[in-house]
């Protein structure tokens, strides 16, 4: 999992996603379940390209991806981003294996 750490990288990121789907994980690294969840996306297999950013520690990139992709913010919050725009999310203790697996069957994406 690659950390983003400047807008620019997560406008890279979205970017990407318009040509291929990628994972991103908004984490907060003083939370408990946001620590189980961050765990979780790192475990689970794929090809797709995982991202994630520390929500407390990179504000300003957490508030331009809830502006850009119109979800309000949660943490921990994972997102399935396709054609440059959030197809799923899920947070909290709904990131599990099986979510992210149904996330990406809704999406024709597995």
């Amino acid at each position: 999992m690659k950390e983003l750490l400047t807008i620019e990288e997560w406008n890279e990121v979205l970017e990407k996603s318009k040509d291929e789907p990628v994972l991103l994980l908004k984490h907060s690294t003083t939370c408990p379940i946001s620590t189980s969840a961050f765990s979780r996306v790192e475990e689970f297999e794929t090809d797709m390209p995982k991202y994630w950013l520390k929500v407390r520690e990179s504000r300003p990139i957490s508030n331009e991806i809830e502006s850009n992709l119109g979800v309000v913010h949660q943490s921990p919050q994972l997102f399935i981003l396709n054609e440059g725009e959030a197809v799923w999310n899920a947070s909290h203790t709904v990131i599990t294996p099986n979510e992210i697996k149904r996330g990406l069957a809704e999406n024709s994406l597995s």
